[in-house]
């Protein structure tokens, strides 16, 4: 429908009125300006008087493409200056982005950032660990702090903390690589760009090499007595002693894994991220024939609640307080726990002559420097060899040697 202009008396303003709308006691009306730039005549539409328009704000509006057009500074047209006023706010949001991101704290950026990928990335209990490395110590030291302003003294503070709170070499360990992680994937991502504030924090050396295993009458009575209290936990305890699987690894084994026709059992996605491959004693065997097998993907030892079980039974304990393996030992290397079911194995294997390379393969050792903690099983070996060369040479004591020089 036609509309008719009305001219206001700004020169170059005019408006018409709305067919039935009102702002106020008056019509609403529609405003635009006509001008010329660049010899060229323009007009451009700005707005309804309900929409905050007015005829001296449109000639305000005038004044300034005019006079844009003749210093040639500033936008010509609205289009223009919409345009301009859109490229202010992007960099306005590309600055206050650059800015959140600059002061982006270490709370945040693990929540938002780490943690999401994180978790479809790693195993769910190495994420309940970094959790609770983040919640317990990292958190109520560098949380609040933005990434950019954390420093090695932080970290000696988490270090303290932790020292006085009795938690082991190992354990410190552990949090400062969860720390380690998450700092490298902010500086991949460009969130900082400086190495990591741990670097030159001298750390408590690790030195929990377990020395215990257990003896062949050992183990059958520590089996025995599993077997009357617990039999799943007997049967857990057997698989490791026999193949040397982590607890972890037993207890995370499904039915998919094992062949007991080939007599084998895989065990993937282990710690290192190595799968491996291991044969079956006839005890293993034995115990795999005598249970309900399930589907390909379900666990063959379950919790109480159908899933992955968290933690050996205190059955375990209870078995080994009775038989007396931890009576007068002080020594933690000597203290015998769970894990030393999977020493036994490797120290059996070694006794049996086992090449320790073979027995890195078989416990999903990372590299043979860990493997070398059975080397004294090899080197008592030896020794007893040349006991017996002893021996024999005594023996022959009394008896002449003749040198190539008698013949």
């Amino acid at each position: 429908m036609a509309v008719t202009w009305i001219k206001t008396t700004f020169p170059g303003v005019r408006f018409y009125e709305h067919a039935s709308r009102k702002h106020g006691v008056q019509k609403d009306r529609y405003f635009a300006i006509r001008f010329q730039a660049e010899g060229k005549r323009r007009e451009e539409g700005l707005g309804w008087s309900s929409e905050g328009w007015s005829a001296s704000k449109a000639a305000q509006t005038l004044a300034e493409l005019k006079k844009a057009a003749t210093t040639g500074e500033g936008a010509t047209s609205l289009a223009e200056k919409r345009k301009q006023a859109e490229a202010r706010r992007e960099q306005e949001r590309q600055e206050e982005e650059a800015r959140a991101r600059d002061n982006i704290t270490f709370a945040a950026y693990f929540a938002n950032d780490y943690l999401p990928l994180a978790r479809v990335t790693k195993k769910p209990e190495s994420i309940r660990k970094t959790e609770e490395h983040v919640k317990n110590w990292l958190g109520p030291v560098v949380g609040r702090l933005p990434l950019k302003n954390i420093r090695q003294m932080h970290m000696q503070k988490v270090l303290l903390a932790m020292a006085n709170a009795g938690r082991s070499p190992r354990s410190i360990q552990y949090v400062f690589a969860t720390f380690r992680a998450i700092w490298n994937h902010a500086r991949n991502n460009g969130f900082v760009q400086v190495q990591s504030p741990t670097k030159g924090v001298a750390l408590p050396k690790v030195n929990n090499e377990r020395k215990r295993y257990l003896t062949r009458t050992e183990a059958d009575s520590l089996l025995a007595e599993l077997a009357e209290r617990s039999p799943q936990t007997h049967d857990i305890a057997l698989l490791s002693l026999h193949t040397g699987m982590r607890f972890s690894e037993v207890t995370g084994l499904t039915w998919g894994c094992v062949d007991i026709g080939k007599g084998r059992i895989d065990i993937l996605n282990a710690k290192g991220e190595k799968d491996r491959s291991l044969p079956m004693t006839a005890g293993v065997k034995e115990l795999f024939a005598s249970m309900m097998t399930g589907a390909p993907n379900e666990l063959v030892f379950k919790s109480r609640v159908g899933g992955q079980i968290g933690k050996i039974s205190k059955s375990f304990d209870l078995a080994v307080e009775k038989l007396g393996l931890n009576k007068d030992v002080d020594d933690p290397k000597q203290i015998f726990s769970f894990h030393c079911l999977r020493h036994t194995c490797a120290s059996w294997l070694i006794e049996a002559g086992t090449d320790l390379y073979v027995v890195q393969k078989t416990l999903g050792h990372s590299t043979p420097v860990v493997t070398q903690r059975y080397s004294h099983v090899a080197d008592a070996m030896i020794t007893n060899a040349f006991r017996a060369m002893e021996a024999v040479t005594a023996k022959a004591g009394d008896k002449k040697v003749i040198s190539l020089g008698d013949r």
